[in-house]
């Protein structure tokens, strides 16, 4: 289903000398117009890893060094990845234990202990 209007017969888009496009008929059309010229262009947007060895190749750089940038680039997207999976990792595993150790020392703590505390917080407001 074509919801484009419907042009007269004798209408078409025609491509002027300076490279603009008009709806035209023959009897519109600019003097030294020489006829349709058809222009067929290609737009392919590639993957990223093939922009890579496309410019790297366009600026002289060798089949080797694009096959290591093939290679290595996911490869390093992987390390880091996974280096950042276990810093979070750690922490939430430094987390967790701060927090067991928090909790057994506070239940396993003396009538001294308690009594410290209060000391030292009574100190502080005292001070500040």
């Amino acid at each position: 289903m074509n919801h484009l209007p419907e042009l007269p017969a004798h209408a078409g888009v025609v491509r002027l000398p300076d490279g603009t496009h008009v709806y035209a008929g023959p009897s519109t059309l600019p003097a030294g117009y020489t006829g349709p010229q058809v222009v067929h262009q290609h737009i392919h947007q590639a993957a990223p890893d093939k922009t890579v060895q496309r410019i790297a190749l366009g600026s002289g750089v060798g089949a080797g060094a694009v096959a290591a940038g093939v290679y290595f680039g996911p490869l390093l997207i992987a390390a880091l990845t996974a280096i950042a999976a276990n810093f979070a990792f750690l922490a939430f595993l430094a987390l967790v234990l701060g927090w067991g150790v928090h909790t057994v020392v506070k239940s396993v703590g003396s009538p001294d202990g308690t009594q410290a505390v209060k000391n030292v917080r009574k100190a502080r407001r005292r001070r500040g």
